[in-house]
């Protein structure tokens, strides 16, 4: 039964593709409004270097907004957490940033960036994106470490530092890992929708090879840097999912759980 529950989701993709394949094949649709799915390997076997190269660029634009949105959620977390002033102040900001449509702040960072560093623009609109729901996640467990735990850290003596390390961090470690399962994926939102704001010409990731398949009704090529981008949404939550599980399965009961 286990098995059959993993293989599920790849049975299903096989008879979904085989069908799409089929459909367009018997009812003749043109490959440049329905490509079927051999004509988007071919198209992805045609060029790998360009979309490698491409999908390169946008991982690393990515994995480095969510690595800031991991480092600066968690740190601005804590702050919040010590100085309950400092939260009242800050928090309504940082729902207003998380809030505001990226597409619509995207033109005026690109102002003040300069056209000529676009990648820099990328990488913060990215983390911007991504960096509410780890601050978000981190601040509920930090705030959810259980009270008598507290009162008994509190009664030996322990230090706030204490506190932090071996109370706080360890529950609010499942939000955290929640959060990042949720940030990963809008870091690569984030990095694709910035590169399509950036314009045509100045940008080198997936978003903008879909941007030049589509002026050259390249359909193939298109779905073929869909799919690329889909693959890494995938590979990312999957190994956050990993490091979750890991992290988790032997002491909480959201993983310990599972078999």
């Amino acid at each position: 039964m286990n098995a059959l529950r993993r293989l599920a989701p790849v049975i299903l993709g096989v008879i979904f593709l085989a069908g799409w394949e089929g459909l367009v094949r018997v009812l003749a649709v043109p490959a440049f409004v329905l490509p079927p799915p051999s004509a988007v390997v071919a198209a992805l076997l045609a060029d790998p270097n360009t979309l490698g190269l491409s999908l390169w660029f946008t991982l690393t634009v990515t994995l480095q907004a969510f690595a800031l949105a991991v480092v600066g959620g968690v740190a601005l977390a804590i702050l919040f957490t010590r100085s309950p002033l400092l939260a009242s102040a800050l928090y309504p900001y940082a729902v207003i940033l998380q809030v505001t449509p990226v597409m619509a702040i995207a033109p005026l960072l690109l102002v003040w960036v300069g056209y000529e560093r676009v990648d820099l623009a990328q990488l913060i609109l990215a983390w911007i994106v991504a960096f509410f729901p780890i601050l978000g996640n981190t601040t509920l467990g930090l705030r959810s470490a259980d009270a008598g735990l507290r009162d008994l850290f509190r009664l030996y003596g322990a230090s706030k530092w204490q506190v932090l390390w071996r109370l706080e961090l360890p529950s609010a470690l499942p939000y955290l890992l929640a959060g990042m399962k949720i940030s990963g994926g809008l870091a690569l939102i984030g990095a694709v929708v910035a590169e399509f704001v950036a314009g045509s010409g100045t940008g080198s990731g997936l978003a903008w090879r879909i941007v030049d398949a589509s002026n050259r009704l390249n359909t193939p090529r298109m779905f073929a840097a869909l799919a690329l981008l889909s693959l890494l949404g995938i590979v990312i939550f999957a190994l956050l999912s990993l490091v979750q599980r890991l992290a988790l399965r032997r002491w909480h009961d959201s993983e310990a759980s599972h078999p």
